[in-house]
């Protein structure tokens, strides 16, 4: 990193010590553990942070919960919330460079990527929320009760804060999808215990105090880096979380969820995704070509919604994928915090091996390589790697990789398009790329995936809910719908 100049809010940062966030004490974990912190883009450790341990998930899930039952966030006016999310926006906002940093650093993703895209789109969502908060409203009914004749009746339902959430977070978009979670749960009055990925924990706890200098109660936000296996699994089995929220695999959600069965815990989850990207023959190339190249190689491929299987009416397909192999081969591989860089690392060692092994089964399988392939060190990278000449059977078409492979296959007609799109376990995001409109429309519904994209991918805004079909997750993200997630409605009938 010292060929690299970094912002001094930055340097300041790794430089200390981070240990746990619980109200506004800052512990170590209890048995003293810690977490090295890789720079993916070098394979080298910069910094450690603490590992807590099943004891400290008890003491955060203890403090959120005397936080919302006896603080006085329990008792603040929704104008209130609606102000200090508007405040911890403009703190992110104002540490944009430093959390960017942070992220490349953690990550691998480019600086540039981080500040344009996770950041903002972070601040935006934030201040979207915090228009909800004013408006968390339940409804008035009229009641026929058959069994009291004569009787009057008034009845209505309200909305209130679930309680206690428990936060899950993955490592590719660590800050932006904590705040997914933060805002519907600082917006309607929750607290919450934030679990960031063991890969990437650094934005989180600086998410935690960046909470606390925006004015927020202490045990608002707790933050407990730790293992899956260890604080992970005591945080979505404990029994005084009232909601689980978790994005991540989907064989991960499928173990948290039924963890969360055993006390009836409120969960939502945001799975995995093998999206389809759809072209037909009325398409602009061009557009089509390098949407396609984005939706996949964007973020290193490390996007749960990433157009991994590219679909091509016949008439175009030859074309189309010599164009997009053609922008693979010329991304420049490289640091993030290296302005030239266009794609940077995978996260781990562990996932650069099992990109790689997808790639070379395929490979042994008959399917071909129109570019990439391979991997690169020093650091986690793997090569943008097009492949063709691949059965929809194979596991590179069926199973999630999450990473930079792109899967191309043609097909003849609209019919043919929808049954392959839709031949998956998942069920996410999908995009078609066409001028024509009726054909889109038509299409559109026929899709099983919870988000649909037209001449774009992975185009996301904070009024827009976003979630899966089939196993790629319950519930959803962002949008009016995520706040029935994250409050309980409660019925009121009164004789008068």
């Amino acid at each position: 990193m010292s060929e690299f100049t970094l912002h001094p809010d930055t340097q300041a940062f790794i430089s200390r010590t981070h240990p746990l966030l619980i109200g506004d004490q800052r512990p170590e974990g209890r048995d003293g553990g810690t977490i090295d912190v890789i720079n993916p883009a070098t394979g080298e450790k910069f910094t450690q942070v603490a590992r807590a341990t099943a004891e400290d998930v008890n003491q955060a899930v203890a403090c959120a919960r005397q936080t919302f039952e006896d603080s006085g966030w329990s008792r603040m006016t929704p104008v209130e919330r609606e102000r200090l999310l508007w405040r911890f926006a403009d703190l992110i906002e104002a540490n944009a460079q430093s959390l960017a940093e942070l992220e490349c650093m953690d990550n691998g993703k480019s600086v540039a990527v981080a500040g344009a895209v996770d950041i903002q789109l972070a601040v935006n969502f934030l201040r979207y929320m915090a228009g909800w908060a004013t408006k968390i409203e339940g409804s008035s009914v009229q009641p026929s009760v058959p069994f009291m004749p004569g009787a009057q009746f008034h009845g209505y339902t309200t909305r209130e804060p679930v309680g206690v959430v428990g936060a899950i977070v993955a490592w590719n978009f660590p800050l932006l999808l904590a705040c997914w979670k933060l805002g519907p749960a600082l917006a309607t009055g929750c607290t919450v215990v934030l679990k960031p990925a063991e890969d990437t924990p650094l934005t989180a706890l600086r998410l935690g105090e960046l909470a606390l200098e925006a004015g927020y109660p202490p045990g608002v936000l707790n933050v407990v880096p730790g293992l899956g296996q260890d604080a992970g699994a005591a945080l979505s089995s404990h029994p005084d979380v009232d909601k689980l929220t978790f994005t991540g695999s989907t064989g991960v959600g499928k173990m948290i969820g039924k963890a969360a069965m055993d006390h009836m815990t409120r969960v939502t989850l945001e799975l995995g995704g093998k999206s389809p990207t759809i072209v037909l023959d009325d398409a602009d190339p061009q557009d089509a070509a390098a949407g396609a190249a984005n939706a996949i190689f964007f973020n290193q491929g490390q996007v749960c919604c990433a157009g991994s299987r590219l679909y091509v009416q016949r008439k175009l397909f030859d074309n189309l994928v010599a164009d997009i192999t053609d922008i693979a081969g010329k991304i420049q591989l490289g640091n993030g915090l290296d302005p030239t860089t266009e794609m940077g690392p995978l996260v781990s060692a562990v996932q650069q091996q099992r990109v790689q092994g997808f790639i070379d089964k395929g490979v042994s399988e008959g399917a071909r390589l129109t570019t990439g392939g391979d991997s690169q060190g020093p650091g986690f990278f793997v090569q943008p790697t097009v492949v063709v000449d691949v059965d929809q059977r194979s596991s590179l078409v069926q199973e999630e990789i999450f990473g930079p492979v792109l899967v191309a296959m043609p097909f003849d007609d609209i019919d043919e398009a929808i049954r392959i799109a839709n031949d998956s376990q998942y069920g996410l995001g999908a995009s078609i790329w066409s001028n024509n409109l009726s054909a889109v429309h038509r299409m559109v519904p026929r899709i099983k995936s919870g988000s649909v994209w037209v001449n774009c991918h992975t185009a996301l805004d904070p009024s827009l809910p976003f979630g899966g079909f089939k196993q790629s997750g319950l519930g959803r993200e962002m949008g009016a719908a995520c706040i029935e997630h994250y409050t309980e409605v409660k019925s009121v009938l009164m004789k008068v």
